[in-house]
């Protein structure tokens, strides 16, 4: 079994929708061999809760708008640190670049098919650790290392 037509349209529009919201690391996998309850996973991070809300908020308004779908379940919404959209035909986990690296959700879906996305989206590869190695910078270069 593969992704089905549908489960493909959800994911490209929400991989689009998380690259215009400056996601990092989209990725998607075809799951459907291995899972029943749905086709494909999209994982996407971002470095603060506020974007990873942000672009949530943007993957369900766009799916909502320009393919009718809603989600069927909202998880994580408070904390903003891991939020889970259910689509029925696809999940989409938006987690904290924290999260991202501690749960590894890529380890669990290795040996599935990944899923092509459009070209914005593969932009967003590598982009948590280019992010970490400035934020690393910054702080080294901030004499004292504190407030002052």
């Amino acid at each position: 079994m593969t992704a089905t037509d549908r489960s493909i349209e959800l994911v490209h529009t929400a991989a689009q929708a998380a690259a215009d919201k400056l996601a990092h690391d989209i990725v998607a996998y075809d799951v459907s061999d291995v899972l029943s309850i749905t086709d494909a996973f999209l994982l996407a991070s971002a470095p603060n809760d506020r974007q990873v809300k942000s672009i949530v908020d943007e993957i369900e308004e766009r799916l909502n708008k320009e393919l009718g779908a809603k989600p069927v379940r909202r998880e994580g919404d408070r904390e903003a640190r891991w939020v889970l959209l259910d689509y029925v035909d696809i999940v989409v986990h938006v987690q904290h670049s924290e999260e991202r690296v501690f749960y590894a959700l890529e380890r669990l879906w290795k040996d599935c098919p990944e899923l092509e996305l459009p070209e914005d989206a593969k932009a967003t590869r590598g982009k948590a650790a280019e992010h970490a190695k400035l934020q690393e910078a910054e702080e080294a270069t901030e004499p004292g290392g504190e407030w002052r």
